[in-house]
C-alpha cells in the first residue's frame, strides 16, 4: 500500500470562464495531519469539496492510497473511506445530536430500546475516547456552535472514515475548545488516521501540523514541512508579499450613551436564565469588548439586543429613547447593525445572490427602488463598489450565496453592515473564517467605524482580538458580568482569570 493517503494530480475545477482550481498536485501522506492554507477564495475549500464528492473534478486524476479513484458524490467519498467537517454545518436542526450521527443507518426500531442504548453506548464511547464532551439527548438547534461543530466531528469519527477533511474545525471554538480539538487530532494521528485541515489561523498551523500546503488564487504555490517554516514565511506565501505589521489601535474618543441596558434577564433556548441581571452601557465612538469562554451567555446577549430573541426582563434605552420590545426592523431602522455568529442561519440567504444579500436591509430605500421596482443597474453598480472595496471575490453576482467561501461570505455580510452607516454595531465573531490580510482590514472598517462616531459592542472568543480592539472589556462568565477593565487596565492574565470564573476579589488575590 502507498505510504501516500492522497495524492492529486494536474486537477482542473473551473466554475464558468474562472478557474478555482488550476492544475493543482496535491498529496497528504498516511497518517499526517496536513494544513492547507491560503487567502479566502484561494481554492483550498474546493479541494477539500473535490475530495469530498460535493464538486467533480473537471481534469486531473485522484489516489487514494495508492489506487487511482472518481469520486462523484459525498457517497463516494465515503465509501473510499473519507469523512468531511464542515464550516457550515450539515446538521437537521430539529434532530437530536444522537439522531444526527447515526443519520442514514437502518433504523431497527423494532428492538425497541435496546437499539437506542446500543447506538447511545457506541457514540459516547467515540466521545469519550477522544474528549468530545456533546449533549447527545438534547435537540441540535439547542446547542451552541461549539456544541455543533463537535456532534460533526462525532458523526465522522462514527462513521469510521480513515481520511478525515476538516474546513476551518476551529472557527467557532473558543480557545480552550481549540486545544481539545489539537488534542483528538493527536489521537486520530496516533489511532493511524490521516487528517486534511484548512484554516486561517497560523500559530493554529504551526501547533498541530505535520506539513503545510499553500493555495494563491487557484494555484499550489508551495509544500513545505512544518519544522522547516514558521507563521511569517506561510503568510508571505499566502498572499504573495511580506505582512503587514498588523493594526495599529489607539484609544477612542466616547461621546454620549449611545446604548444602555440595565438589569437585563435573557433565558436560553433550555429555558434558563442565560443572562442574570446585567448592566452596561456602550457611548458612541468607543469599542466594548465581551470576553468569555463559549456559552456563557454570548450569544443571548448579542440576540436580545438586536431583537432576535425577548427580554425576560431589564430594559434597554437607545439613543435616549426606550427600546424594550423593539422589533428587529425598528432597531434596523434606528442605526442599529448586527454581524450574527452564524452568517448563514441569520445573517445571509443562501440561496439568493449577493446584490439581492447586500440590498436586505436597504431595498425599500429610494438608492435601491423606485417608481415600484428594483434600480437593477444601479444596483449592480453599487454591489461592484462594494466588493471592490471588500475585497470580495465572487465569480458571479448572481450565483447563490452559499458558494461563496467561508472568508467571502463574512466579508460580505460585513460590507452590508457597514454600508448602512450604524449607529451600534453588535459583531459577534467578525473575524471568524477571515485570513490574516481579511482579518487586518475588518478591523481597520470597525477602527474606522468607532472614529465615525459610531458605538461597537464586539463579542469575540479571539481574547488577543478584544484586546487589540477595545476600549473597554467586559467579561462574561456563567451568564453574569464578572469584571470590567479599561484598555488602559487590562491585561491577558487577569482577563483569561476572570473568564474562568473568579470574581473581583478573588482576581486580586491570585
Amino acid at each position: 500500500m502507498s505510504h501516500m493517503a492522497i495524492e492529486m494530480t494536474g486537477i482542473v475545477k473551473k466554475f464558468g470562464k474562472a478557474f478555482a482550481n488550476d492544475h493543482v498536485d496535491f498529496s497528504v501522506r498516511k497518517g499526517e495531519i496536513h494544513a492547507l492554507l491560503g487567502e479566502n477564495g484561494a481554492g483550498k475549500s474546493t479541494v477539500m469539496s473535490l475530495l469530498s464528492g460535493i464538486y467533480r473534478a473537471d481534469e486531473g486524476d485522484i489516489s487514494l492510497f495508492g489506487k487511482a479513484c472518481r469520486i462523484r458524490s459525498p457517497k463516494d467519498a465515503h465509501r473510499h473511506g473519507i469523512g468531511m467537517v464542515h464550516q457550515n454545518f450539515r446538521l437537521v436542526p430539529t434532530l437530536t445530536a444522537l439522531e444526527n450521527i447515526i443519520l442514514g443507518e437502518k433504523n431497527e426500531w423494532w428492538r425497541g430500546s435496546a437499539w437506542r442504548k446500543r447506538k447511545l453506548a457506541q457514540v459516547s464511547g467515540i466521545c469519550d475516547r477522544y474528549g468530545l464532551s456533546v449533549c447527545l439527548d438534547m435537540p441540535i438547534w439547542t446547542l451552541s456552535a461549539g456544541e455543533q461543530q463537535r456532534v460533526e466531528i462525532v458523526k465522522t469519527l462514527y462513521r469510521g472514515a480513515e481520511i478525515i477533511l476538516l474546513d476551518e474545525p476551529t472557527s467557532v471554538l473558543a480557545p480552550g475548545e481549540a486545544d481539545m480539538l489539537f488534542h483528538t487530532l493527536r489521537e486520530l494521528k496516533k489511532a493511524g488516521k490521516t487528517m486534511v485541515i484548512t484554516t486561517h489561523k497560523l500559530k493554529e498551523v504551526m501547533a498541530v501540523a505535520d506539513r503545510i500546503s499553500v493555495m494563491r488564487r487557484g494555484r499550489m504555490i508551495a509544500s513545505v514541512n512544518c519544522a522547516d517554516t514558521n507563521a511569517r514565511q506561510l503568510a508571505e506565501l499566502m498572499i504573495g508579499r511580506e505582512p503587514g505589521e498588523g493594526v495599529t489601535v489607539n484609544s477612542g474618543s466616547p461621546g454620549r450613551t449611545m446604548m444602555e441596558a440595565a438589569h437585563m434577564e435573557v433565558k436560553s433556548d433550555q429555558g434558563h436564565l442565560a443572562l442574570k441581571r446585567i448592566s452596561f452601557s456602550v457611548r458612541a465612538g468607543e469599542i466594548v469588548g465581551v470576553a468569555g469562554v463559549a456559552g456563557n451567555g454570548q450569544k443571548e446577549l448579542a440576540e436580545a439586543l438586536t431583537g432576535l430573541r425577548p427580554w425576560s426582563g431589564g430594559s434597554m434605552v437607545y439613543e435616549g429613547k426606550n427600546a424594550d420590545g423593539a422589533s428587529i426592523r425598528a432597531l434596523i431602522d434606528r442605526g442599529m447593525a448586527h454581524i450574527p455568529e452564524d452568517r448563514m442561519k441569520s445573517g445571509l440567504a443562501g440561496d439568493l445572490g449577493i446584490v439581492d444579500n447586500l440590498m436586505l436591509k436597504s431595498y425599500r430605500g429610494k438608492e435601491r427602488f423606485r417608481y415600484g421596482l428594483l434600480r437593477k443597474r444601479s444596483n449592480a453598480k453599487w454591489s461592484n463598489g462594494l466588493l471592490e472595496q471588500f475585497d470580495i471575490r465572487a465569480i458571479d453576482q448572481s450565483g447563490a450565496v452559499r458558494q461563496l467561501s467561508g472568508g467571502n461570505q463574512q466579508k460580505l455580510l460585513l460590507a452590508r453592515e457597514i454600508d448602512q452607516q450604524p449607529k451600534l454595531m453588535v459583531a459577534v465573531h467578525p473575524t471568524q473564517g477571515l485570513d490574516v490580510g481579511a482579518a487586518e482590514a475588518v478591523h481597520r472598517h470597525l477602527v474606522a467605524l468607532r472614529d465615525g462616531s459610531a458605538g461597537i459592542l464586539l463579542i469575540s472568543e479571539d481574547l488577543d482580538e478584544i484586546m487589540l480592539l477595545s476600549d473597554r472589556i467586559l467579561v462574561l462568565y456563567n451568564g453574569e458580568l464578572a469584571g470590567e477593565a479599561s484598555r488602559r487596565e487590562a491585561d491577558k492574565e487577569r482577563i483569561g482569570r476572570l473568564m474562568a470564573g473568579l470574581n473581583e476579589a478573588e482576581e486580586a488575590m491570585a
